[in-house]
């Protein structure tokens, strides 16, 4: 007889399966990838990516807030008092941290996985029916799903996301770029879950109950049960959770007496700085779900170890945070989630002054992104909240990222608009980033062995 998933998770977590390895590979995976930046800010520190993250120690077993080596010159934990549930920081909000420009910061992200409404608020439930025990559920989770009063969450209207920050970064100014470097990403435990819920994902029933555009309703997924559509208690909401083990160091997924495995690419779905002026947090664009021009849920999954991120900066001190830690996502992320997995991040933060030349053109009012290999110009469906709320049409995502692209050829590579427009008809690569967060995302790659520099 074929056990079941909880028997097969606890034989994961008894064992420890690929814990130190699967970390030791996390590491190994980043020392391979460098940054190799359009024009890189000056930093304080001499210190390349690369050898950044090779040279943290591996951790062993459940990182707890403050437990574990923390390698960055500042560290910030997802306790309580230093996250936001389901928003974001805006203009108005304090920092938890201050540091200078060019300093490294560590930073706790939780998963919001095992602790929302429609899976009981409560992780040590919830993750021991799949087989893990109280000793390896993170404390931050406990205590926020049983203890979160920053703000009175509406399951119905709230994000789902655990927010850390935010980190005030000294001398950032309205109309600079913040430089965010991801030095580390390293999984805080050994297991995750990707969900899906009846009304979100790719394949969502409308909000009048009907199938969407292309499919029809007995193709929509999670399928809809004999009560139909879901209404007043979160328990019921048709929410389908994927308990995913990690087994030396790969994504593991079991079905009966067969199973999937594939490669992890941990990173953080939310990397963002302040955006929306909102003192009361009640603004749809301080809400966590809907990716802005100041970047929060963006998930673009080339943004792990060696990634280059740059935003504009709206706020003094930019107001940098973090969270959605994903330990692996498809792109599209067509279920609803990634795989969910809380992470240790650590960053290196740079102020970029408006006219330096230090970060892309584009950067200074618009995300871009870069890693070893590509640049990754970025479009977003609707960024300000102009159309109504959060348009969800990849068309015009589609339309940003290209003239993003086409802005950057001709302002920092010298190509006239037309050879631009023709190279990345016959060379680039675009990407639906995501098809989930209201605001939907594509993403560019435009390879840099392409160009003699």
């Amino acid at each position: 007889m074929a056990r079941s998933m909880a028997e097969q998770a606890a034989e994961t977590i008894t064992k420890g399966i690929g814990r130190r390895g699967f970390i030791q590979a996390v590491a190994a995976l980043g020392a391979g990838v460098g940054i190799a930046g359009t024009a890189a800010c000056s930093t304080s520190s001499s210190t390349s990516t690369a050898a950044a993250s090779s040279s943290a120690p591996a951790p062993v077993g459940i990182l707890q807030p403050g437990a574990g080596d923390i390698s960055g010159d500042h560290y910030l934990s997802s306790e309580v008092d230093k996250v936001l549930w389901g928003y974001v920081p805006t203009v108005e909000s304090e920092s938890v941290l201050q540091m200078k420009s060019g300093e490294t910061v560590t930073i706790d992200a939780l998963s919001h996985e095992g602790i929302l409404e429609d899976q009981g608020r409560d992780p040590v439930e919830f993750f021991g029916g799949k087989g893990v025990s109280e000793s390896d559920v993170l404390q931050d989770a406990i205590d926020i799903a049983g203890g979160y009063d920053r703000t009175v969450r509406n399951f119905d209207v709230d994000g789902p996301h655990v927010v850390t920050g935010p980190v005030f970064v000294e001398g950032a100014q309205r109309g600079d770029v913040l430089k965010i470097e991801t030095l580390e990403a390293i999984p805080r435990v050994p297991y995750g879950v990707v969900s899906s819920r009846h009304g979100k994902g790719s394949l969502a029933v409308t909000a009048s109950g009907e199938a969407p555009a292309g499919i029809s309703l007995d193709e929509v997924m999670p399928p809809i049960g004999s009560d139909g559509r879901p209404s007043g208690d979160p328990t019921q909401y048709g929410n389908v959770s994927t308990f995913t083990a990690v087994e030396d160091g790969q994504g593991v997924m079991r079905y009966g007496d067969a199973a999937v495995r594939f490669p992890l690419r941990p990173f953080m779905g939310m990397m963002g700085v302040a955006f929306a002026s909102d003192p009361g947090l009640t603004s749809p664009n301080a809400n966590s779900i809907p990716p802005t021009l100041g970047g929060g849920n963006i998930d673009v999954g080339l943004l792990g170890v060696g990634s280059t991120f740059y935003l504009p900066v709206f706020a003094e001190g930019a107001l940098f945070y973090v969270g959605d830690p994903h330990m692996a996502m498809g792109d599209g992320e067509v279920a609803l989630t990634a795989m969910e997995g809380s992470l240790r991040g650590t960053f290196r933060l740079t102020v970029c002054k408006a006219g330096s030349g230090d970060a892309p053109s584009v950067a200074y009012s618009y995300p871009f992104a870069e890693n070893e290999d590509s640049w990754i110009p970025i479009g977003l469906s609707d960024p300000d909240g102009a159309v109504g709320g959060q348009s969800s049409d990849l068309n015009a995502a589609m339309r940003r990222a290209v003239v993003n692209a086409l802005d950057f050829l001709e302002t920092d590579l010298g190509m006239d608009r037309a050879t631009a427009y023709a190279y990345l008809s016959a060379a680039a690569n675009f990407t639906v980033s995501q098809v989930v967060d209201k605001t939907v995302g594509v993403h560019g790659q435009i390879s840099k062995a392409h160009f003699d520099r």
